[in-house]
């Protein structure tokens, strides 16, 4: 017998070229302006911008945000190990789209 399975997966999709001032990021990741404002002390997040009030956020920082505060809540990682997680992450993902590049599985 042989078994389809379904899988729902719900997000939202957001343009690179979309900008997020501080406020925005924080509403739309779910997380709380100090950690931000840490994970760019970190290196986690690169707004342009000299000071919060200023800085604007790429689309692609709205999914890093949020992969890193679900490391943080959920695996209780310090900034520290959220960024080296999120680069150990996106290597991973580099290298896979290499090998599907090549045709390898």
């Amino acid at each position: 017998m042989n078994q389809d399975t379904v899988a729902l997966i719900l997000g939202t999709v957001v343009e690179e070229q979309v900008e997020f001032t501080l406020v925005e990021l924080c509403q739309a990741s779910q997380t709380e302006q100090e950690l931000v404002v840490t994970w760019v002390l970190e290196g986690i997040l690169e707004p342009r911008g000299a000071t919060p009030e200023n800085w604007r956020f790429g689309g692609d920082a709205l999914r890093r945000a949020c992969v890193a505060r679900r490391l943080a809540r959920d695996l209780e990682i310090n900034p520290p190990g959220v960024a080296l997680a999120l680069d150990l992450l996106e290597d991973i993902a580099a290298l896979r789209a290499r090998l599907e590049h090549r045709g390898v599985r």
